[in-house]
């Protein structure tokens, strides 16, 4: 007797590999280690030349590390939108406009809403403003089909052209006096160590759980490497996105009232030229452009490679616009990389 098979129907396209360590390469898993050996150089380097100020805590901790934290949670929102094959530009404007609001409702001069608003609400309106944001460029991105950079563009110049109306040409300042939260965010510690700090590692472990052993996490990267097959395979891509887009949002707001706190002001030009340094991170520490790949741990040792670039140069007085260029050059030696390690032509 011979066996027969029948067609009942076309296959369902497979489900791409989801998340970091699934389905990769190893040659794939090594590169989210690729950026350990210059970390390590840059941290002998910066000792050697100054033993006395680089890895002391009131230098490397206090003030490289905790400066780094607002440039770490945008990091970590385009992260997460690179993943899912789309771009957000207007995050450097989020950054600027929504502690802005926030601080204008509580310490601005205006019956706007019924403001003066109570400290505490500075956190719960930077975020929902950011969540909104969010919320507006998936709807462009995703119900009209439009095109996520030029939306996210036009965003940002929207954005900006708003945070300059709210702030005009004085910079609302001393804020840690008149708002507690920007005052712990600035000042508070655990254990020795600031406050801030630890926001980026518990926001950053919970993204690296979430990406590499969950449904959600396998869905972003699912997406992101073939939309049509994670469809076929009952992903709601559209909703992944748009979540995408809020998520980023959030974190954008956040990064923001942490710079602000740090600054202890909102000035009208807070945040801007960060997306600069926001995708300069986010390629040498591994996220492809075109989606689908990358990690966000890959994406952290990038943020910290580029603060150990500009400390060392800073303590060497290396003027800043030079070391605007060295970011440049890095960007340009990660892609080459990897174009030579993936094989893969770069559109």
């Amino acid at each position: 007797m011979t066996e027969t098979s029948t067609t009942t129907g076309p296959e369902a396209p497979a489900l791409p590999a989801a998340g970091p360590g699934r389905g990769r390469p190893r040659l794939a898993r090594l590169r989210d280690l690729a950026l350990i050996p210059p970390i390590v150089a840059l941290l002998v380097y910066g000792y050697v030349t100054n033993p006395d100020v680089f890895l002391t805590k009131s230098y490397f901790v206090d003030s490289v590390l905790k400066n780094l934290a607002p440039l770490a949670l945008v990091v970590l929102a385009e992260a997460l939108v690179l993943i899912v094959g789309k771009f957000d530009l207007s995050l450097e404007s989020v950054v600027g406009i929504a502690p802005a609001i926030a601080v204008f409702m509580v310490v601005g001069k205006t019956s706007a809403l019924g403001a003066p608003w109570p400290a505490w609400t500075v956190l719960p309106v930077a975020l929902v403003f950011g969540a909104l944001v969010g919320v507006f460029n998936g709807l462009l991105i995703v119900r009209f089909k439009l095109s996520a950079f030029i939306v996210t563009l036009a965003m940002l110049i929207t954005l900006r052209g708003l945070q300059l109306t709210i702030v005009g040409g004085a910079t609302m300042s001393n804020l840690a006096k008149q708002i507690p939260l920007l005052d712990n965010l600035a000042n508070l510690r655990f254990a020795g160590v600031p406050v801030a700090i630890w926001i980026v590692a518990i926001l950053f472990t919970a993204g690296i759980l979430v990406l590499g052993y969950t449904r959600v996490g396998r869905s972003l990267y699912a997406v992101g490497g073939n939309p049509a097959a994670a469809r076929a395979a009952g992903i709601r891509v559209d909703r992944v996105i748009w979540m995408t887009f809020v998520a980023a949002g959030l974190l954008a707001a956040l990064a923001g009232l942490m710079l602000s706190a740090q600054l202890g002001s909102v000035a009208a030009s807070q945040g801007e030229g960060m997306i600069f340094q926001v995708f300069a991170a986010a390629v040498i520490g591994g996220i492809s452009l075109e989606g689908g790949k990358g990690s966000l741990f890959g994406a952290l040792c990038g943020v910290l490679l580029l603060g150990l670039i500009q400390a060392v140069l800073t303590l060497a007085q290396v003027p800043g616009e030079q070391i605007q260029a060295v970011y440049g050059l890095v960007i340009l030696v990660a892609l080459v990389l990897a174009r030579l390690t993936t094989g893969k032509a770069q559109d």
